[in-house]
């Protein structure tokens, strides 16, 4: 008897934030087994598209728009606290020349 040791590596299929809202709203309307069917997607990723809409109380599109917003103004805060302390400096190199 031989066996087949074959290599398989599931592909992760990736979804547009669109297209998670409109499949939880179907879902909403129609049931998540049988758009799960239709859309040729695990039902458990509905029920998961579902519990994070509902956990963040916003569209997925939204949730992201805004993790991405809130990691820009990150960057421009240490931009700014980094550009504060180098004036600091300055203000502090120029004031002991004065003296």
């Amino acid at each position: 008897m031989n066996k087949i040791n074959a290599n398989i590596t599931q592909v992760r299929k990736k979804y547009s934030p669109q297209f998670k809202d409109q499949a939880v709203k179907r879902a909403d309307i129609d049931g998540v087994p049988q758009v799960a069917k239709d859309l040729g997607i695990p039902e458990s990723a509905l029920y998961y598209w579902r519990s994070q809409q509902k956990k963040g109380g916003d569209s997925i599109e939204n949730q992201k728009l805004q993790h991405a917003e809130m990691a820009r103004l990150k960057r421009e805060n240490m931009r700014l606290q980094e550009e504060n302390s180098f004036l600091k400096k300055v203000a502090t190199y120029f004031t002991k020349e004065s003296e």
